[in-house]
């Protein structure tokens, strides 16, 4: 993901000599960590669900830990990126930690709720006072720390609508489990989990990557005055 002005006018090559910009399925796979990792980072909420309904609370987050600490361990052990397992194993790790320490099995599920709630405001803050977050977090994973797209009105536009329909599915998602949550629908809420979690946040990568680069190759960036 890259919005500087030279790479927005030759997007394929770049007379500086830069690296040419990342195809569509190389950004989604590097950011998804590829069907391995969308399978290693599900596997433990698998893993929590189907024990949880077979045997009791404390089995299924044994068994959740285990599976995580596995994955993360077998990548290690490849010398493969562990990025993703890592995360996984840390949210993993703190919802098994709550429902131990409570004995309720739906607050397994609660840090990524009250995770989603709080990065869907944060989206759509950052969209209000024209800061979007989703052109910010580009720069630092694609553009390797360049900001250009802040001197281009269409891409600071374009950049605050994805941010804003980033926040708004964010929020439907979260809503969702929460309600959920609140219902006391363990086994539901731990499907909702899985079906609510990589899908949508593969379809929004896809919609911004594809947005932005059809932006950037449709006309030179016009600077905005006094940036």
């Amino acid at each position: 993901m890259t919005t500087g002005q030279d790479r927005a006018a030759q997007p394929e090559t770049d007379p500086q000599g830069e690296e040419p910009l990342p195809t569509i399925a190389e950004q989604m796979a590097d950011q998804l960590g590829g069907w391995r990792g969308l399978v290693e980072s599900s596997i433990p909420v698998v893993v929590f669900v189907v024990a949880n309904i077979i045997g009791e609370l404390r089995p299924a987050v044994i068994a959740s830990i285990a599976v995580a600490v596995l994955i993360a361990g077998l990548r290690l052990a490849q010398r493969r990126p562990i990025r993703h397992a890592v995360n996984g194993l840390f949210g993993v790790g703190i919802g098994a930690a709550i429902a131990w320490r409570t004995g309720d099995e739906r607050d397994f599920y609660l840090p990524g709720i009250l995770y989603g709630i709080g990065y869907g405001v944060a989206l759509l803050i950052s969209a209000a006072i024209r800061q979007p977050l989703v052109g910010w977090i580009w720069s630092v994973l694609v553009a390797k720390g360049r900001s250009e797209w802040r001197a281009d009105p269409k891409l600071v536009r374009t950049f605050t609508q994805l941010t804003v329909l980033w926040g708004v599915v964010w929020l439907a998602k979260v809503g969702v489990q929460a309600g959920l949550y609140l219902a006391h629908q363990d086994t539901a809420l731990g499907v909702a989990r899985l079906v609510l979690g990589y899908p949508p946040y593969a379809l929004l990568l896809l919609i911004t990557v594809w947005t932005v680069r059809r932006v950037t190759r449709e006309a030179p960036p016009t600077p905005v005055p006094g940036t």
